[in-house]
């Protein structure tokens, strides 16, 4: 187990990532890659990916093993910022912590030739990491990559709306169910028993497309507080449709009332029209309309879009509570507390 100690300057400190990180994204997608779990999730994504592949796992792999410890360095910061701002970051790496944390690599063999160059500093060693990290991002997370940020604001919606009606509290408390806030330490289940004190360093919370099952942060405790966390995806077992109140469904209409109610904690159009049982030209309809109303947000991610429920719209499938549509109403900009759902 994990356990994340808090102070109140932590909470103060508290972040959620503006979006997906590219490295993170492309390191743990070496995991889903090679393990043979999440196949309803993962599987289409593994057969497309190994035709596009060209021995770029071959090469990374002795650096990210398939289960364990990978260096801290492959995952810098700069990573949210995009691809190239994170490889950047990566090429900089100070030679003496590339070495220190290659060093730490548990492998049943020696590392290859080039890795161990890595490890003394050479720049045509970086070169060749660079090339394999960008080669394989192209081939298995870049054509993917609106579907990743469309999962992920919809994970980032969930967490704002808590953060907004409770603070950090709520925010902390509405994350998956792998990690439960019992403050002021979050726990967390992890493959080790660790203790990670924050010391008024807050943390950054990175909801992640390729994490799966239990978060990752870094093996070092100096550098700065991260946690990467799974979102849920479409196929894992969640409540699809909220059944809203039949008076709802004769103010705004049977069909319509249940576009509303699978929206849930976001969802692209696509999914929309599976979860209500109608075409994607109907729930691109229905949720234009609700949209209209006040009763539905939609985000743009390139060609992908993805549709979240204002405060209204949540009060309205909450039944229209008369003393909650009293105090926000629809001019009020600020949700009322509720439960977010489950990513």
């Amino acid at each position: 187990m994990l356990r994340v100690h808090f102070t109140g300057l932590d909470l103060a400190r508290l972040r959620l990532a503006g979006g997906p990180d590219a490295l993170w994204e492309t390191v743990l997608s070496l995991h889903r890659l090679r393990d043979k779990q999440g196949e309803s999730i993962f599987g289409d994504w593994r057969s497309e990916t190994r035709t596009r592949l060209n021995g770029e796992t071959r090469l990374l792999g002795p650096l990210v093993p398939s289960r364990g410890y990978f260096p801290d360095f492959l995952t810098p910061p700069e990573g949210v910022l995009g691809l190239e701002s994170g490889m950047a970051a990566v090429r900089a790496t100070a030679p003496e912590r590339v070495h220190s944390e290659l060093g730490r690599l548990t492998t049943a063999r020696t590392l290859p030739g080039w890795i161990r160059s890595m490890a003394e500093g050479e720049a045509r060693a970086f070169r060749k990491l660079i090339g394999a990290l960008g080669a394989y991002h192209q081939a298995a997370v870049a054509p993917y990559w609106t579907h990743v940020q469309a999962r992920i604001e919809a994970d980032r919606a969930v967490r704002g709306r808590a953060l907004l009606a409770g603070g950090a509290d709520a925010l902390l408390s509405s994350l998956p169910p792998m990690l439960r806030w019992r403050a002021p330490v979050l726990e967390a289940d992890y493959p080790v028993d660790r203790d990670l004190h924050l010391n008024g360093r807050g943390l950054l919370l990175l909801p992640s497309f390729f994490c799966r099952r239990t978060p990752v942060t870094f093996q070092n405790p100096q550098l700065t507080p991260v946690l990467v966390y799974p979102v849920r995806h479409p196929t894992q077992a969640a409540p699809a449709v909220t059944a809203a109140p039949r008076s709802l469904g004769k103010l705004v209409g049977q069909t319509r009332s249940a576009v509303l109610g699978s929206i849930g904690g976001g969802c692209t159009t696509s999914e929309l029209a599976r979860r209500a049982g109608v075409s994607a030209a109907s729930a691109s309809q229905h949720a234009g309309v609700l949209r209209e109303a006040g009763l539905v947000l939609t985000l743009r991610h390139g060609s992908a879009v993805l549709h979240t429920l204002t405060p209204l719209g949540a009060a309205l499938l909450r039944g229209g509570d008369q003393s909650s549509m009293a105090r926000g109403g629809a001019q009020s900009s600020m949700p009322e507390r509720s439960t977010p759902a489950t990513m």
